[in-house]
């Protein structure tokens, strides 16, 4: 187990299985030394762990977790890939799609929620 996967326990959380790809994508893929990764959902144990709009029917820190859920997700993706994820080194960029309510302004404080959880579980 690596050091991420401890991290990850001791927050009480484990890697997923890959999510099965819902179109014409792979998960992700490995380039040199650079793996990307498909965008990813907040699945859980199989299923969307909530749906709606984010000011409406979602709370922005249920979107926080959701995100987090996607993140944890985006960490499985990679390990399917380079299989050890001690050998990352650094997340080179993060990008989000929050679906918001007209008048929703946080979606960069729902976002912010994966780059928090990265750096929890990356240092």
């Amino acid at each position: 187990m690596s050091a991420v996967e401890d991290r990850l326990a001791g927050i009480g959380l484990t890697v997923p299985e890959v999510v099965p790809p819902v179109a014409a994508y792979t998960p992700a893929v490995r380039t040199g030394s650079y793996v990307y990764v498909s965008g990813q959902l907040p699945m859980v144990a199989g299923a969307m762990a909530a749906t709606g709009k984010v000011g409406a029917d979602v709370t922005p820190e249920q979107a926080k977790e959701l995100a987090q859920a996607s993140a944890l997700n985006a960490i499985a993706a990679v390990k399917s890939v380079i299989g050890d994820l001690g050998r990352i080194k650094r997340v080179v960029k993060v990008l989000g799609m929050v679906n918001c309510a007209p008048g929703f302004g946080e979606t960069p404080q729902v976002i912010h929620g994966v780059s928090e959880f990265y750096y929890e579980v990356f240092g």
